[in-house]
């Protein structure tokens, strides 16, 4: 291979990360923090590291992650966007398992835009009558 790390862009609500992979002994780094530290609980860590259960590769990869914007959860979801695009650069074989599992498809849900005259995007105030 020529490169020495291949780069992967993730995106999840306004979360945007960053993924470098590299063959190496499964060491994973979110922002200079362990994984589980980074993100706080068990659950986020397993989705955000679902791509390398899925194509069996968790102690083949050292992965560094640079991820801002958005919460913990939509951060969670980038890094999964981000390491299953490396991955594909990797060995394209990896794709159709992963496209299975919905990990390549960007989730573009996002907050709605909160509207004048509402209290959220859609509540309204409590209507009176009198």
């Amino acid at each position: 291979m020529a490169d020495l790390f291949l780069r992967g862009t993730g995106r999840r609500k306004n979360a945007v990360a960053r993924v470098r992979i590299q063959p190496g002994e499964g060491r994973v780094v979110i922002n200079d923090k362990d994984t589980l530290a980074y993100l706080g609980r068990r659950v986020l860590e397993m989705a955000a590291l679902a791509p390398l259960r899925i194509t069996s590769t968790q102690r083949k990869f050292d992965i560094s992650v640079k991820v801002f914007g958005g919460g913990t959860s939509g951060q969670a979801g980038a890094i999964s966007h981000g390491i299953a695009r490396a991955l594909i650069k990797f060995d394209p074989d990896f794709r159709p398992a992963l496209k299975k599992a919905g990990l390549l498809t960007r989730d573009a849900r996002m907050k709605e835009r909160k509207k004048y005259g509402l209290k959220r995007a859609r509540k309204a105030p409590q209507y009176t009558k009198r």
